[in-house]
């Protein structure tokens, strides 16, 4: 029986290609097999995984928050009771069963404030439905305070991603102080992925990262044919075999197998 991986989050600043690398990373742990029941959690509000992925989305999580808070602030006594009993129903509306997987989208949210109550109502019920899954993957914001707020407090390996760019490695350091120094979220493993490397300049990149005393997990290449799908928002799980990203994804997956034996 497949025990999976856990709770994979990736995170980085935006633009760095999280999209991309987690509808890789998705195909490959589903081709591997060890994934078992494999759910993925757009964390990120601007909820552009979906044409990655090859699917359709009609609800999200920030939906239900919404309906919840307009039963909470109405003036009907039996409102907020009768949400309460319909929210697993409404979050599960909100699941999109696809091909070896499952989908789910934190969206966003317009009412502003804490509702701290809320957030945890919410919670409780998505911790209710990811106990169902045995590797749960989490595409997240650079700050992962949604991914604190509203999705978990424990992440069993984080990917930070990051480009060539210096805000990319900036934002790595940000990353780090988050998790290491602040404990916003418990982590086990934590890496850099290295993603859209230019060729010649892996080595340059690796020396820059590593000043900044976190290692490096992998390195994706530059690949024409992954930005031709993103730009025609073809899922990235139809990508040929001989994809340099996705061979560089595989040998990201084959670790990741290994640190589960």
């Amino acid at each position: 029986m497949c025990n999976g991986f856990g709770r994979i989050a990736v995170c980085g600043k935006g633009g760095v290609g999280k999209t991309a690398f987690i509808a890789m990373l998705s195909k490959v742990l589903l081709e591997d097999g060890k994934a078992g029941d494999l759910l993925i959690i757009d964390a990120d509000p601007a909820v552009g995984l979906p044409s990655a992925l090859g699917i359709t989305v009609k609800n999200t999580i920030g939906q239900v928050r919404e309906q919840v808070l307009d039963a909470a602030e109405s003036n009907d006594p039996d409102a907020g009771k009768n949400m309460a009993s319909k929210l697993d129903y409404l979050i599960m509306e909100s699941l999109v069963e696809a091909d070896g997987f499952s989908y789910i989208a934190m969206g966003r949210t317009e009412k502003r404030g804490c509702y701290c109550s809320v957030n945890d109502l919410l919670r409780l019920a998505l911790d209710s439905m990811t106990d169902k899954f045995d590797t749960i993957l989490i595409d997240g914001e650079a700050g992962l305070e949604q991914i604190n707020r509203q999705v978990t407090k424990s992440l069993d390996y984080l990917y930070i991603l990051t480009d060539a760019s210096n805000r990319g490695r900036e934002t790595i350091e940000h990353i780090r102080h988050i998790v290491v120094d602040e404990k916003t979220v418990e982590c086990g493993d934590v890496e850099v992925i290295l993603n859209r490397v230019p060729d010649g300049k892996e080595d340059a990149l690796t020396d820059l990262i590593e000043k900044q005393d976190l290692p490096i997990g992998g390195i994706i290449p530059l690949d024409e044919t992954v930005i031709e799908y993103d730009l025609v928002g073809r899922s990235l799980h139809e990508l040929p075999n001989d994809s340099p990203a996705l061979a560089a994804v595989r040998r990201i997956g084959k670790r990741l197998a290994k640190k589960t034996e």
